[in-house]
C-alpha cells in the first residue's frame, strides 16, 4: 500500500506570499508510478519509477538535420544508413557518456530571420522509445511562444481552442501514457503574457500589460490564466493521468506577475523557467519563484557561453558552451531546495543558425567545452548519489 506521503499527492499549506491555499497537485493521487515530485529531507525532488531520487541533468535541442547538410560529408547515410533509430542510439550513449541523465527538449531553432523562428519537430513515441533514455515533450497547444512571429494567439476562452487542446492530447499523450522515460510535458516556450519584442508586437501579448495597473486588471489576468491552465490540465488529464504536468516554461528576464503564478499552482506540478544570465541571475530569479510557490521548480533552458553573445539571435560565429559558468549554475541549484533540476541550452549538434553544440555538423565533439561540461556533469551525479 502506497502512503499518501510517497504517491503523487502534494500537500502545501498556507503560501502566505501569494495569499492561496492550494490543496493538491494536478495527479491528484491518479496514475501509475512513473515520475512524480516529493519532498526528502527538506528537498524537493523527481522520483522515478523505482522510487529513487531523480534530479533532472538535461540537454536540450536534439535535432538530426544538422548531419544532412551539404558539408556535414554524407554521414548520415554513410554511419547512421539514414535510420533515426541507429542515431538516437548513438545520442544516448553521448548523452550518458557525458554524464547527462535526461533530454530535456528535443525541438531545435531551425530559422531565425526576419519571415519567422522555428523550430524543428517533436520526437515521435517511437524515437522516444529508440532514445530509451528519461525526456520532457513539449505539446503544441499554443504559439505564444516570445520568439513564435507567425502565428495569430487564439481566444482562450473559446470552443474551439478547447478543442484543439483535447485534439493535442488525443494525438501525442494518448500514445505517451504508459512510457515510464517521460517525465512530464511543456507547454509553451517562454509565453508572451504580458510581453512581447518587436518581432511579434503585431500579435501583441495574451494579456494587455496596461491593466496591470489596477486591482481589477489583475484579477482579470489571474481569471485568464486559470482558464488557460484548467483547459490545458484536463485536456492532458482525459488521456494521461500518469505524468507530470511541467507547465510552460517561463522567461524568467521578462514581466511575469505573480497572477500568472498564482492561477498555474493548481493545475501544474512542477515550474519550469527558462533563465539566461548565469549563476547570479539563477539564484535571484528561479530563488524568487521556489520561494513564492514552494514548488518544484526546473531550470529549463539556461547556458553560457566563452564568447558572450545574445541568445535569441545567431551569432556570426561558432560559440561554446563555458564549463566553469555552466558548473557555477548547478552550484546555485544545489542551494535551492525546490530546484529538481537543469536542462543546458545545447544544442546536441551545431546547425547553421543556432552556431553552437556539444558536438559539430561533421559529428566531431566540441573539444575540450563538452568535456568540461561531462565533467561538472559527473560532479552533479556524484552529488545526487550522496543524497540518495
Amino acid at each position: 500500500m502506497i502512503t499518501m506521503q510517497r504517491r503523487n499527492f502534494i500537500k502545501v499549506g498556507l503560501i502566505a506570499s501569494s495569499g492561496l491555499i492550494i490543496n493538491s497537485c494536478s495527479l491528484q493521487n491518479k496514475g501509475k508510478q512513473y515520475f512524480y515530485v516529493e519532498k526528502r529531507k527538506g528537498r524537493w525532488w523527481f522520483i522515478n519509477d523505482r522510487g529513487k531520487i531523480f534530479w533532472s541533468i538535461g540537454l536540450n535541442h536534439v535535432d538530426s538535420a544538422s548531419l544532412r547538410y551539404n558539408d556535414s560529408a554524407g554521414l548520415w547515410d554513410t554511419k547512421y544508413n539514414n535510420s533515426m533509430r541507429e542515431w538516437l542510439h548513438e545520442v544516448k550513449k553521448d548523452l550518458i557518456g557525458w554524464n547527462f541523465n535526461t533530454m530535456g527538449w528535443n525541438q531545435e531553432v531551425v530559422t531565425i530571420n526576419e519571415q519567422n523562428h522555428r523550430h524543428s519537430r517533436s520526437f515521435t513515441y517511437e524515437e522516444y522509445q529508440w532514445l530509451d533514455m528519461p525526456y520532457c515533450h513539449m505539446l503544441p497547444f499554443i504559439e505564444s511562444h516570445q520568439w513564435e512571429i507567425e502565428t495569430r494567439l487564439p481566444d482562450i476562452k473559446s470552443k474551439g481552442f478547447k478543442e484543439w487542446c483535447e485534439y493535442v492530447a488525443r494525438d501525442q499523450c494518448a500514445r505517451l501514457k504508459n512510457d515510464p522515460k517521460l517525465i512530464g510535458y511543456f507547454f509553451s516556450d517562454c509565453p508572451a503574457f504580458v510581453h512581447f519584442n518587436d518581432k511579434n508586437k503585431w500579435k501583441a501579448p495574451l494579456f494587455d500589460p496596461e491593466l496591470l495597473k489596477s486591482e481589477s486588471g489583475k484579477k482579470e489576468l489571474f481569471s485568464l490564466a486559470t482558464i488557460y491552465y484548467r483547459v490545458l490540465h484536463d485536456a492532458i488529464r482525459l488521456f494521461d493521468t500518469n505524468h507530470l504536468i511541467l507547465g510552460d516554461r517561463y522567461e524568467s528576464n521578462a514581466i511575469l506577475p505573480d497572477e500568472i503564478i498564482k492561477a498555474a499552482l493548481p493545475y501544474v506540478d512542477v515550474f519550469s523557467f527558462q533563465c539566461f544570465g548565469g549563476a547570479e541571475a539563477v539564484k535571484n530569479k528561479l530563488g524568487y519563484w521556489a520561494g513564492l510557490t514552494k514548488r518544484p521548480v526546473l531550470l529549463a533552458d539556461s547556458s553560457l557561453f566563452v564568447q558572450p553573445h545574445d541568445p535569441f539571435f545567431p551569432p556570426h560565429e561558432t560559440c561554446h558552451q563555458d564549463g566553469r559558468g555552466y558548473t557555477e549554475i548547478v552550484n546555485v541549484l544545489k542551494e535551492i531546495p525546490e530546484a529538481v533540476g537543469f536542462h543546458l541550452c545545447g544544442a546536441y549538434i551545431e546547425n547553421k543558425v543556432r552556431k553552437y553544440g556539444l558536438k559539430n555538423n561533421k559529428d566531431q565533439i566540441d573539444s575540450p567545452y563538452t568535456e568540461n561540461i561531462a565533467g561538472a556533469n559527473l560532479e552533479m551525479q556524484k552529488w545526487i548519489a550522496s543524497k540518495q
